[in-house]
């Protein structure tokens, strides 16, 4: 609920990103060392797209609610209301899952 009262500018995308598997399928538990980044993130907010040069809004590319893949690097945290959220622009996102 923090993410609806903030409101991502531009291009950017607000997402929120998967938790790391802590137990394989074989039961044995991981430690955080050795658990894998999680690269899978929900899309939980985004702006309203940004301005090209004839100036009009180039929509973003992804909805809320959306699985996405993002980059092993980069991105701004955000907290909001003791939640880790991660900030980036639309065109970092590497690709959406789709059913």
């Amino acid at each position: 609920m923090a993410f609806r009262k903030f409101l991502p500018l531009f291009d950017r995308v607000l997402v929120e990103r998967l938790t790391a598997e802590t137990v394989t399928k074989g039961g044995i538990m991981l430690p955080e060392k050795s658990q894998g980044k999680v690269l899978q993130a929900t899309v939980v907010a985004v702006g309203p797209g940004s301005v090209n040069q004839k100036g009009h809004v180039q929509p973003v590319s992804v909805k809320v609610g959306e699985k996405v893949l993002l980059p092993e690097y980069g991105g701004t945290k955000v907290v909001l209301e003791e939640k880790d959220y991660f900030l980036f622009r639309d065109g970092d996102i590497l690709g959406k899952y789709v059913d």
